[in-house]
């Protein structure tokens, strides 16, 4: 079967109202399709890249790209795990986590989006929080950071209320203009002083070699 050889396809990590995990190639159509329904107001850009911009085709056509890229460019030392938030049975959108050299910075980087349908409900602030368990209480991570444009206010409202610390700034070239971005961080002292709400994950055993580390366990 696929996943004895890709042992991450039985990784799941459920929460409240969410199920977060790796989607079948139909579910990554359907997710595709809440990409091309819209992921922000016009004129918002919460992205470097600025794939939202695109038409809906153009949109759906980089998640899947995005979604394989990633799964075959994995390597222990550089990595992507790109997770469907399912609410409901259904895609909501995408939570990202990143990371170089894991198994001795032990750091990683989030990203994440949610359809257009979806939001105001709290629902990316869950999905922050149950990566941050999966981070945290099962890969061993040290520290999480994030990175939000200045006028990003929801993704650094969910920076903040998870307890994240301002980190500085880092500044990028989009479209041949300067942009700064706020750096937030979050260490493991800060996130298990937290109360957090009750978040579970199976299948993860059998892909320690995948993120370039001997065991989980790092509650």
């Amino acid at each position: 079967m696929l996943v004895d050889h890709w042992p991450l396809l039985a990784l799941r990590v459920r929460s409240a109202r969410l199920e977060l995990r790796l989607p079948t190639e139909a579910e990554l159509a359907e997710v595709a399709d809440v990409a091309a329904r819209g992921i922000h107001g016009p004129g918002a850009r919460p992205f470097l890249t600025p794939w939202t911009e695109l038409p809906p085709a153009g949109r759906a056509r980089h998640v899947v790209q995005l979604h394989w890229s990633r799964l075959g460019q994995w390597t222990p030392q550089n990595w992507v795990l790109s997770l469907v938030a399912f609410h409901e049975g259904r895609p909501i959108g995408v939570q990202e986590v990143r990371a170089t050299d894991f198994g001795v910075r032990r750091e990683i980087v989030s990203g994440s989006w949610i359809g257009l349908d979806d939001q105001g409900k709290g629902l990316g602030t869950e999905m922050r929080t149950a990566m941050l368990h999966l981070a945290f209480a099962e890969l061993g991570t040290e520290s999480a950071t994030s990175l939000s444009f200045a006028d990003n206010a929801s993704s650094v409202t969910v920076s903040r209320r998870l307890g994240y610390r301002p980190d500085g700034i880092n500044r990028d070239v989009r479209e041949g203009e300067v942009v700064e971005s706020f750096r937030f961080r979050l260490s493991r002292e800060d996130w298990a002083a937290r109360d957090r709400p009750p978040v579970e994950v199976t299948g993860l055993k059998g892909s320690e070699e995948l993120f370039g580390i001997e065991a989980f366990g790092g509650s």
